[in-house]
């Protein structure tokens, strides 16, 4: 099956809503858990935050984290800020919008960086995943999960009613067009290649997801 591009920002107010309701608490506490698996501590940065979903449980769960979660999108942004207002771990919390092609941060700037399902929604994602690398210390703790394309329709349609059979209809339908637009992990790998980074570990964690990552080498 080939990739077929959807939008890029989710930035109507429907589309924000429709995606902060449904329910990712299990991918989340998994990202989560595999961000603990890794060392990651310290300033961390959540491209393409979404919602904020991820960014808080980060610092329930991680003592010592501080997060900044960046997005283009404001009608996610403003989902985030209210979730950040309402937290108790709020003053460890800042979103910020900003481009995860083109970040406004100094290189080795976060003693971790992470991302959870924004590659797909990126046309190109080498800029993207130069950016991410380059705003890591040296040693920080690194990884990027995303959707990966199904091979054909008919499991796409598997996991659709296997993932999102209890949501509405439009719910579904982004999800659809999330794994249709999202790359495969042998053109990860090649894209990986081509832009030089070597260093990174490509896992096939779920029957829809994939992680690029790096442990932690950071001093204790």
């Amino acid at each position: 099956m080939q990739r077929t591009l959807e939008a890029e920002v989710m930035d109507t107010e429907a589309e924000a809503v429709d995606y902060d309701r449904m329910d990712h608490s299990e991918p989340n506490e998994a990202f989560v858990a595999r961000l603990i698996e890794l060392g990651a501590r310290g300033r961390m940065l959540d491209i393409g935050t979404g919602p904020g979903h991820i960014p808080l449980l980060v610092c329930e769960r991680i003592r010592d984290a501080e997060v900044l979660g960046v997005d283009l999108a404001d009608a996610m942004l403003a989902i985030a800020e209210r979730r950040r207002r309402a937290s108790a771990h709020r003053e460890r919390l800042r979103y910020e919008r900003a481009d995860a092609c083109a970040l406004p941060y100094a290189d080795g700037a976060f003693d971790a960086v992470f991302s959870n399902t924004i590659l797909h929604h990126i046309p190109d994602p080498r800029p993207f995943l130069r950016e991410a690398w380059r705003v890591l210390r040296p040693g920080g703790a690194f990884l990027i999960r995303d959707l990966y394309r199904p091979p054909d329709e008919a499991r796409l349609e598997d996991l659709v009613r296997l993932h999102a059979g209890g949501s509405n209809a439009h719910q579904q339908a982004m999800f659809r067009d999330s794994l249709m637009a999202a790359l495969t992990p042998a053109e990860l790998r090649a894209l990986l290649r081509e832009i030089g980074l070597n260093d990174l570990e490509l896992t096939v964690d779920t029957d829809r997801h994939m992680s690029l990552q790096r442990a932690a080498r950071l001093p204790s």
